[in-house]
């Protein structure tokens, strides 16, 4: 882009940013979104954030005798066309393959978006075992009365988990006056999620929307008496030795954490959480083997809610094999895969047959979708650049 045509993009920005002051005076989020546009992967610093302690850091090992660290040359153009940053493998729990663009390095802070709705769930499965949380059936109203029932059918913990909440809620992230852009930009998670109202039964379709996540943050909040970074660092962060603090942004200071996004970490503690989920939710440390969350539930955390119905990007309703509690799945060359997904491209892809773990970061994903397991279809270049790395 010429110099000339970024003062251009400036210039309309800041005029923008002002007819929507005058326009749009109580729509704090409206004139954020207008200024800082489309989210970014790197935007953490524009907004207040909670750091995730790094209690025990220690180094991820690498693989002996690696000869290198970089990709296959036929897998260049695809990385570059979607703006990938960080590209990391992992196998037998020892790095394979590494690689880093535009002055990313393996610490370098990315957002990881919807990714962070996968942590949520772990730590839902910890509140579990820890006895803030009966189990995934108990009501959410128990927690949250805003929240009981709809025609009869009481909202669950289980129904959020797998996207089946039934609530209220725009989850484009292109519109200005959607939910999301408001969640995103704006700065009162819970007076915006008090909005879900109910409006179908729970339990029956698959419907993926963000602020159910929020709900679910709310809950585990209110369940475990804690901040839901702090209770992060506690419970997973730290016992899963990450070597860097992560930083979860929050809609304001000493506020709410953006818990269905914005959990801002690197690629290599980015696959630490990849391979707590291959290790069936154990961790492995010098002093040997821990759980950090229950194995039961990681289980069933990553198995498809084939009870819900859905619907499949070409329009045909079938039961729901894509997702589970706030992971997705797919099959991949005959492969089990399941996966934290975010809206630019992120992943980590976790494929227990071969004992692999794949992350990728960056600022773009595809718009085209696998039609029978829902995957944005870039997916398939990093597997197969994944998979042709541990060869």
């Amino acid at each position: 882009m010429s110099v000339k045509k970024i003062i251009l993009v400036v210039v309309l920005a800041v005029l923008a940013a002002c007819i929507a002051v005058l326009v749009f005076p109580g729509n704090y989020y409206v004139h954020r979104a207008l200024w800082h546009t489309y989210p970014k992967i790197d935007q953490y610093p524009i907004f207040d954030n909670r750091v995730v302690k790094a209690g025990n850091p220690q180094p991820m090992p690498f693989a002996p005798n690696l000869k290198t660290q970089h990709l296959d040359s036929g897998f260049e153009e695809t990385f570059a066309r979607y703006g990938t940053v960080a590209f990391l493998v992992l196998k037998d729990g020892q790095i394979v393959a590494e690689q880093y663009w535009e002055n990313y390095s393996p610490q370098s802070h990315s957002n990881s978006f919807s990714m962070a709705k996968s942590i949520v769930s772990l730590l839902v499965g910890c509140a579990i075992t820890d006895g803030y949380i009966q189990s995934v059936d108990q009501p959410v109203s128990d927690f949250l009365p805003e929240w009981g029932s709809f025609n009869g059918k009481p909202l669950t913990i289980k129904d959020l988990l797998t996207m089946s909440a039934g609530v209220k809620w725009d989850e484009s992230s292109t519109s200005l006056f959607s939910t999301t852009t408001e969640a995103y930009y704006g700065k009162d998670l819970w007076a915006l999620a008090k909005r879900e109202v109910l409006i179908t039964k729970p339990g029956e379709y698959f419907n993926y929307q963000s602020g159910v996540t929020q709900i679910l943050a709310f809950l585990l909040k209110k369940a475990t008496g804690k901040n839901i970074a702090d209770y992060a660092s506690q419970k997973i962060w730290t016992p899963i030795q990450a070597e860097e603090d992560a930083l979860w942004s929050l809609d304001r200071k000493d506020g709410m954490e953006k818990a269905y996004c914005c959990f801002n970490s690197n690629a290599r503690d980015f696959a630490r959480l990849g391979q707590l989920v291959l290790q069936n939710g154990y961790w492995n440390t010098s002093q040997g083997r821990i759980s950090v969350v229950d194995s039961a539930y990681v289980a069933q955390a990553t198995s498809p809610a084939t009870y819900l119905k859905a619907i499949l990007p070409d329009g045909k309703e079938a039961p729901c094999t894509m997702y589970g509690y706030q992971f997705w799945l797919m099959n991949y060359r005959g492969h089990s895969v399941k996966y934290f997904r975010g809206i630019l491209g992120q992943y980590i892809m976790v494929i227990p047959d071969l004992n692999t773990v794949i992350v990728r970061l960056g600022h773009k994903r595809a718009n085209e979708y696998n039609s029978e397991w829902d995957y944005p279809i870039d997916m398939d270049t990093w597997l197969e650049a994944g998979l042709r790395a541990t060869n």
